[in-house]
């Protein structure tokens, strides 16, 4: 029985790390940003028309609407479309006031931005006026001024379709919404630049995309599930397209203020990617085997990530439960294994550059500054240190070594508030919560494995503006 555990487990825990060896590999190329000034210098060619899904979204649709106003590219060459999806408030009306163009919808039985996107899309083919691409919106977005122009660039480098970067418009107001800003922060690097210099296919985001209507128009856009910017990607793909990444297109998205917002909000994605999984999976592998495509295997992956994440729950538990008994429970664990080939300072030093390696990317983004990221290397020596410590005491108490891993982490924490102020202390102390935002993805993922069938669609509730001058 003792073999047969530790065996099994050490098949499980070693293709559970395969599978994060392959995400950390991949996300170095990320590393790497290529300086392309070629958009600034290229002549706008293509003619946009730019959609903005609303739901009662009178707190924040002017905003959006003057940014895209404001949009560095020939006006005669793009059009504003606001559509109020079964609206009950005065967002049709505000949008007006902006002489935008304004479509209401009130179909109550079909709710939901992929719903709207398919009825609007419908409108827009049947216009005597003609369109070479859209671009889509949310409603509580801003735009930077070069959106079009680094569009119309990577359209006519051939891409059928474009995602922008998604930056964060109120990354500082609460926890929540910096664990949000450094998650996306990350993904835009260390995921989609990353996939887009070596030849990858990118994901669509949900906003800030771009697709040529000719593409759309052909093989429809039929993604009205709740993550329909995951659908739509996983149909590009099988049909021969890839997804374009334009790093210097930028979208500000306003992110929720509180855990449980972000909670249904996740939820709602989680819910999302196993419908599209159950629906996709296979195709894609088939595909990736059948024509050797490697790109459809990189999505394939992608798409079962709720799975992904409940593989690396139970990984994490069984090398607790390994760690924390004595004598162990049999069960292989990848750090048992390099304690007891002697290789504890290996896997220590592979932790920290674990560690660092999004507040790096974030330095890179000018998102952290060089003096923080500079503690946070020095606090990241606690592996090292919490061993010597525990050694000088001469303890296993539980309650003392919690209490060493406190002391530390205040002793820090008061150092950087010392020296480098309030901010990057909030920004230290967050990027610690930033943990346990990730660690609630788990009961996330299993409610929306569970829910995957409920297409019921979550509103995010806004409560006040933010204009573009505030973000750029």
């Amino acid at each position: 029985m003792k073999d047969f555990i530790a065996n099994s487990t050490a098949i499980f825990q070693i293709s559970t790390f395969v599978i994060t060896m392959y995400y950390l590999m991949l996300s170095l190329f990320g590393l790497y940003k290529k300086e392309d000034k070629g958009a600034e210098s290229c002549e706008p060619q293509k003619r946009f028309a730019l959609l903005v899904a609303a739901h009662n979204e009178e707190m924040v649709i002017g905003k959006i609407v003057e940014s895209l106003l404001e949009i560095d590219y020939p006006k005669e060459m793009y059009d504003i479309f606001v559509i109020a999806d079964n609206c009950n408030d005065n967002t049709a009306s505000i949008a007006r006031e902006h002489n935008v163009n304004v479509c209401e919808r009130n179909v109550t039985d079909k709710r939901g931005k992929g719903y709207a996107l398919e009825w609007m899309f419908d409108k827009i083919f049947k216009m005597d006026k003609k369109y070479d691409a859209i671009a889509i919106f949310d409603a509580d977005n801003l735009v930077s001024k070069n959106f079009l122009k680094e569009m119309n660039y990577k359209l006519l480098q051939g891409y059928k379709v474009v995602q922008g970067y998604i930056d964060s418009k109120n990354p500082h107001d609460s926890w929540i919404t910096e664990s949000y800003s450094i998650a996306f922060w990350s993904a835009n690097r260390l995921f989609q630049l990353a996939r887009a210099n070596v030849g990858l296919s990118n994901q669509i985001g949900g906003t800030g995309f771009c697709m040529d209507a000719a593409t759309l128009k052909e093989l429809g856009w039929g993604a009205t599930c709740l993550t329909e910017d995951l659908e739509f990607s996983c149909k590009l793909i099988l049909n021969g397209h890839k997804v374009g990444w334009a790093h210097d297109a930028i979208i500000y998205d306003e992110k929720p203020l509180t855990l449980k917002q972000s909670w249904n909000q996740r939820k709602r994605w989680m819910q999302g990617f196993a419908d599209v999984a159950s629906r996709f999976f296979f195709k894609l592998m088939k595909k990736a085997v059948k024509e050797k495509d490697f790109v459809a295997f990189d999505c394939a992956l992608y798409v079962v990530q709720p799975f992904v994440v409940l593989l690396l729950a139970v990984a994490t538990i069984l090398t607790f439960a390994q760690n924390s008994t004595a004598g162990g429970l049999n069960i292989f664990a990848i750090n048992q294994k390099m304690h007891d080939l002697g290789l504890d300072n290996v896997w220590k030093a592979f932790c920290i550059f674990q560690f660092l390696l999004t507040p790096f990317i974030m330095m890179k983004d000018k998102k952290l500054s060089k003096s923080l990221f500079a503690i946070l290397s020095v606090y990241s020596l606690n592996v090292f240190v919490y061993t010597h410590l525990i050694k000088f005491l001469d303890t296993q108490d539980f309650i003392i070594i919690l209490f060493v891993h406190i002391a530390y982490t205040v002793i820090f924490l008061l150092i950087t508030y010392m020296i480098l102020g309030k901010h990057n202390f909030l920004m230290f102390f967050r990027y610690l919560l930033y943990g346990i935002y990730t660690l609630t993805w788990i009961p996330i993922t299993i409610q929306g494995i569970m829910d995957k069938d409920n297409k019921e669609w979550s509103h995010t509730k806004h409560v006040r503006q933010i204009g573009i001058q505030e973000v750029e």
